[in-house]
């Protein structure tokens, strides 16, 4: 993507000014970010994804006994009349079933992929929304359907309101207030309030954006390290030839402890590994994504395109592809970095690609990962 082009999707910024001057900071709201905007996706088939098993849901309800929410899968006779107000419903990961979805999310990737989460889409009847909260991720909220009115500040109190099912917060303030229509873009950074009312009927996008929580990265890592055998740590025992006799037993001794992290020191010695691990966690496909594979061998001499649920990465020596790594360099390197951005390589790359790189490539389309171009 070429970072110092002005986009429309930006109100005319490149998105290196966005970055620098919104990304994680303030707010960005952009009139017609696409002018005449039309959802390939319609209430219809909204709800038929929302029943399906693997498919992530919610139905919320705003009534004068509280809030109510469901969890999916939701069965078509579970929603109220669209006539009856303040309510909505919620499909989460939409790009990983529908191709247009997942193609207009490709305009977000001027953010790197490591960051970039998924699409979900909300559809609510007249007042319907999920009241005044916050995400602890960054958000794009693209209206696509009739209008939202969004009520945003900059909220110091996060306490949320006890005994609901939701995460609403207890005071908001709002400081700004809009109106969207169709092709309207609101940018919120992490943790920025917003409440977003359905003017009538309307379905709103959510862009939004992963934000590994430290204990999270660091358990993921861990059980990785646990799962590697590793160079130059062996089955070494523990020696304490200058133990000294003890009146306290149950006291650790330090030197178990210095062994215990000396053996860790050791295993992180590899400068590569945690770098592997990383890639391998961040291209790991989310619990409800599976792939069809085929016992065909495909031919992909015309050039290869990758599977919308694929996740493809890469750093200076690996290639990271749904949870799996491989060393790379070369014109392998080259071809294969090309298709994690491009998500496609032409006959052309195809054909200065190394034999072991092309029988991975059959390998990855028998898996159902990419497909002919």
């Amino acid at each position: 993507m070429k970072t110092e082009q002005p986009l429309a999707l930006l109100g005319g910024l490149t998105p290196s000014q966005f970055m620098k001057r919104h990304w994680q900071k303030k707010p960005l709201l952009v009139r017609q970010a696409i002018p005449g905007f039309l959802p390939c996706v319609n209430r219809s088939d909204l709800i038929a994804l929302a029943g399906q098993e693997g498919v992530e849901s919610r139905l919320i309800i705003d009534s004068d006994k509280g809030w109510k929410m469901r969890q999916g899968p939701l069965a078509k006779r579970s929603f109220p009349p669209f006539s009856q107000k303040k309510w909505t419903f919620l499909v989460q990961g939409v790009d990983l079933h529908h191709d247009g979805v997942h193609a207009l999310m490709q305009q977000f990737r001027f953010v790197p992929d490591a960051r970039l989460d998924d699409v979900m889409i909300s559809y609510a009847t007249d007042g319907g929304g999920v009241g005044p909260h916050f995400d602890s991720y960054d958000v794009f909220l693209l209206q696509a359907h009739g209008q939202r009115r969004w009520r945003i500040g900059r909220q110091k109190e996060l306490l949320l309101q006890p005994g609901v099912p939701l995460k609403i917060l207890q005071n908001f303030e709002a400081e700004e207030d809009f109106l969207l229509n169709p092709g309207d873009l609101l940018y919120l950074p992490p943790k920025y309030a917003h409440e977003g009312a359905a003017v009538g009927e309307c379905m709103t996008w959510s862009i939004g954006f992963r934000a590994p929580q430290e204990g999270e990265l660091a358990r993921e890592l861990l059980l990785g390290l646990a799962d590697e055998s590793f160079d130059g740590v062996g089955d070494a025992l523990y020696r304490d030839p200058q133990q000294l006799a003890v009146s306290s037993p149950a006291a650790i001794p330090l030197s178990l402890s210095g062994f215990a992290r000396h053996v860790v020191d050791k295993a992180l010695k590899n400068p590569q590994l945690l770098d592997s691990l990383l890639g391998e966690y961040l291209t790991e496909p989310k619990a409800n994504v599976w792939f069809e594979g085929t016992q065909a061998e495909p031919d992909l001499s015309g050039g290869v395109q990758l599977d919308r649920r694929t996740k493809m990465m890469y750093d200076d020596k690996h290639l990271f592809i749904n949870g799996e790594s491989f060393k790379v360099g070369g014109r392998d390197a080259v071809g294969l970095r090309q298709l994690a951005d491009d998500r496609a390589i032409t006959e052309h790359t195809f054909k200065i690609l190394s034999t072991d790189a092309k029988v991975a490539l059959l390998e990855w389309a028998g898996a159902g990962w990419l497909k002919p171009l």
